[in-house]
């Protein structure tokens, strides 16, 4: 069984525990930082989207051209580029990084920030909005002649692009948590993307979403998903909890006076960021070694959920997700560069140790 890592780049070293202290892009940094994922193993990088950030396709480029291998998840909001554009914009960043794109489709959970970009449509007209665009740019690559389209929020006449990505389509990935999510991303995502649940939850969340799949006459099994984790690593457990709880001080020490960090008020939190939330009420560990405490500092701003433990507790601890369903584990750490070469280092081989060996342990027993 092949399970696919990702890791997260910034453009500047910054994090929950860490105060940006220079430029919001450091060129030097960001280069280093997408080396350093790939000489860790890793097979793609998100580059997230922010109101506020460098814009995705100007890092995907420069980090392309940064490395060799390793693959480029680039976030994206619908509404904010028209989809045709998109197609092309999407395409060529494909065709110039070798084949290397994929698409990562974030509707947008909070108002507040989307109207940051001019967006003022609520949160079930985005995702109509993103079923519609995802539509069109899947119908911009395949075609071989001008199309028209008459939609809700899109309309256009004899629309076409030379550019198409180099195998055909890009994959994609798709995020979210709500009825409308699991309406959306069960007809279009290749992969979908989870935050760190415990397992029962989480299993809970690819049921909905491979019945979504099916309603919409998919295979469910063709559907993949993503879970999303912040490793704490130390070499025992012991050490690797003393280290979390340093960490969750400098956390608390930097959180504003309601117990977040969030770029928007509290009441426009996402569902799936309510679910991180509602499963620390619930107890601050899960299952081997699913700690949320950090979710709750943050007000569950992002992935935040940490897998506690010595390399091989947390890769244990993965490997309960994939038993589960989980194809692929994107993992980021609270100290961004240090953390990604210590996956590379002591987590991800040990993961990858044991799927090889239960792959072999498959094939003999088939024989």
């Amino acid at each position: 069984m092949t399970v696919e890592f990702i890791g997260m780049i910034r453009t500047a070293d910054t994090s929950e525990i860490r105060p940006r202290r220079g430029p919001a892009i450091d060129p030097d940094y960001t280069a280093r930082f997408a080396r350093a994922h790939e000489e860790a193993g890793f097979d793609r990088v998100l580059i997230g989207y922010h109101s506020w950030d460098a814009d995705g396709f100007s890092v995907a480029a420069y980090a392309a051209a940064h490395t060799e291998r390793l693959g480029l998840l680039l976030a994206h909001r619908p509404g904010f580029v028209a989809p045709t554009l998109a197609a092309r914009k999407l395409a060529t960043l494909d065709q110039f990084t070798g084949g290397r794109l994929a698409l990562h489709v974030i509707s947008g959970a909070s108002e507040t920030e989307q109207r940051r970009d001019g967006d003022y449509a609520d949160k079930p007209a985005r995702y109509r909005r993103t079923d519609e665009y995802l539509d069109i740019v899947k119908r911009v690559w395949a075609a071989d002649e001008p199309i028209d389209h008459e939609g809700e929020f899109y309309r256009f006449q004899g629309a076409r692009s030379d550019v198409k990505p180099v195998h055909g389509r890009l994959p994609i990935y798709f995020g979210g948590s709500s009825a409308d999510a699991y309406r959306v991303g069960g007809r279009h995502a290749d992969v979908y993307a989870l935050w760190g649940e415990p397992l029962a939850e989480t299993a809970e969340q690819i049921r909905a979403v491979r019945e979504s799949a099916a309603s919409h006459g998919r295979d469910p099994d063709e559907v993949r998903f993503s879970v999303s984790f912040r490793p704490i690593l130390a070499d025992t457990d012991e050490q690797a909890w003393e280290r979390a709880h340093r960490i969750l001080e400098t956390i608390n020490s930097r959180t504003s006076p309601d117990g977040a960090m969030l770029a928007f008020p509290a009441n426009e939190r996402g569902v799936g960021s309510q679910r991180l939330l509602a499963a620390a009420e619930k107890g601050e560990r899960h299952d081997r070694a699913l700690w949320t405490a950090t979710a709750k500092a943050t007000g569950a701003a992002g992935n935040s959920t940490a897998l506690v433990g010595s390399p091989e507790t947390v890769a244990q601890a993965l490997l309960d997700y994939v038993d589960i369903g989980v194809t692929t584990l994107l993992i980021r750490g609270y100290e961004p560069l240090e953390d990604a070469v210590d996956y590379g280092r002591r987590l991800i081989p040990l993961v990858r140790a044991e799927l090889e060996r239960r792959d072999r342990t498959a094939a003999t027993a088939a024989r």
